[in-house]
Parts: structure tokens; sequence; C-alpha cells
């Protein structure tokens, strides 16, 4: 792989590592990436998390050892997001943002 479509900061790398922990994410599975499938939609997109095995038809690359898996067909929609994981006042969670 050459390229890493999404760029995923050590802060939501750590939150990742927690989780599989925590949910006792099986070996062999790692962090899918996706675009949340909204229908017809003029509004913005929404992106998505979850655990899942590679497939055929994945882009996979590794961030800080946590496998990372993206459908080929949505990469050119992810390319260019980073991942971040925030904790700010009433505020925690991940979030993408687009390095334009």
């Amino acid at each position: 792989m050459l390229i890493e479509p999404v760029d995923i900061t050590p802060a939501a790398c750590k939150a990742i590592r927690e989780i599989m922990k925590r949910k006792d994410i099986p070996e062999g599975y790692g962090l899918r990436i996706y675009v949340q499938d909204q229908g017809i939609s003029c509004g913005a997109t929404n992106y998505s998390l979850g655990f899942d095995k590679k497939s055929e038809t994945d882009i996979d690359y590794s961030v800080a050892g946590i496998p990372v898996f993206i459908k080929k067909m949505e990469a050119v929609h992810l390319a260019g997001l980073t991942l971040d994981y925030i904790t700010e006042n009433d505020i925690t969670g991940f979030s993408f943002t687009r390095d334009d």
C-alpha cells in the first residue's frame, strides 16, 4: 500500500487500542473506516468506524500497529481525512477533519 487515505492521530490510536482491548476484539480484526450510507443526500458526508476482518475489496495499512481497512471504492471519499480523538469540556469522541 503506497498511500494511507486516512491519517490517524496518536490520541485516536490510543483510544482505538483501549476499545479493542475492552471489547476483546479478536486477532485478525482491524479498524474499518467507511462512508456511512445515507441514501440520496444533499448534506455532508458521514464517516463511521467499526471493527472487521479484511476483505478482498479493501485497501489495508497499519498505523501504530493497528490494522486499518477501507473499501477501495470508498478510498477517494476518505482521502485527506484525519481521525482524531477529542476530549474537551463535555465532548469526548472520535472526530474526522479534512486536510484542505
